[in-house]
């Protein structure tokens, strides 16, 4: 049967059957969140101020021109303004902050990116800390950062938001849940276990060096997986009725020889074991590119400074 939690902050009709668990699905969700932001895009338009996203991207990396086109195809939904700016692979760091400084100097660019990977010997954090961070749709300035110790849903990690989206949209309530995050990357995992923890969740990170990894994630009401190895997490290490989201994107080879996407999880073997879980692909991807477009919305729209008490809904009602 089809149901709605929540209908004032849940907007993905879930399908539900006896034997199954609820899939989480995020092409639906991402819909949703579009179609919940149209009209401040159509508001921002019609005011002359367009909403517009350019991606800085150093070099002509295959994977990631790939990656590009898939957030120009969503941009184009959404009615945000797309470009890519691409520097030679020969480009030194001083040239990619030159490159940055300027967009952050163009009015007329209101979300600014930095693609990555970048080339090798340059490293990314010092030039995402170049990034004007009222245009820092990907969350990543330290600025924007320290949102997430405020619980704040404003310009943070995309993926890390489209984590809390996909539980958000399951109705669980997180406060006094156990929760588990796999993994302790700077812009999925810490961000995640910080805004578990601002939902009042008892919250566990765990990563290479943690020992026994089975025995915390058996422990776990929400178990969010982000670390990138196939087939990590299996059945026995799952709590039955868990909440599962797998952030994991890895390509494998099929016993048919063919080309696959899977997740960090084993989908087959721990899907009928949890009460809700993310499909991958299908999943947490599509709720990312969503919310690198909500977040350009509200760039566009002007952030509130960081001192803000006030929380931002991460929808709007």
């Amino acid at each position: 049967m089809c149901i709605r939690d929540r209908p004032s902050a849940c907007y993905v009709i879930r399908m539900e059957t006896p034997d199954q668990p609820l899939q989480l699905d995020g092409r639906a969700l991402a819909t949703r969140i579009r179609d919940d932001y149209a009209p401040r895009v159509a508001a921002l338009r019609e005011s002359g101020r367009r909403p517009r996203l350019v991606a800085l991207r150093v070099g002509e990396d295959a994977a990631t021109k790939a990656y590009l086109r898939g957030q120009q195809r969503g941009a184009e939904k959404w009615g945000i303004e797309y470009d890519i700016q691409t520097l030679p692979a020969s480009t030194n760091e001083r040239g990619i902050r030159k490159a940055i400084r300027a967009l952050n100097a163009d009015p007329e660019v209101t979300g600014i990116m930095l693609a990555l990977p970048l080339p090798a010997g340059i490293g990314a954090r010092a030039l995402q800390r170049e990034i004007d961070p009222h245009k820092d749709v990907e969350g990543v300035h330290p600025e924007n950062l320290g949102g997430c110790l405020y619980g704040r849903y404003g310009l943070l990690p995309c993926t890390a938001l489209a984590v809390m989206a996909l539980l958000e949209s399951s109705g669980i309530e997180l406060q006094g849940k156990q929760a588990v995050v796999v993994g302790h990357s700077e812009i999925v995992g810490k961000p995640v276990a910080l805004l578990l923890l601002a939902q009042d969740a008892t919250t566990t990170v765990c990563h290479k060096f943690t020992g026994n990894l089975a025995e915390h994630t058996r422990t776990a009401d929400v178990l969010v997986v982000a670390v990138g190895k196939a087939g990590l997490i299996t059945a026995d290490m799952v709590k039955p009725g868990a909440y599962v989201v797998d952030v994991g994107i890895n390509a494998v080879t099929g016993d048919d020889g063919k080309h696959k996407i899977v997740g960090d999880t084993d989908y087959d073997g721990v899907a009928p074991v949890c009460a809700a879980i993310t499909p991958v692909p299908g999943g947490v991807g599509p709720v990312t590119v969503a919310i690198l477009m909500r977040n350009t919305v509200l760039a566009t729209e002007g952030m509130p400074p960081l001192d803000d008490p006030g929380q931002l809904p991460l929808f709007t009602a």
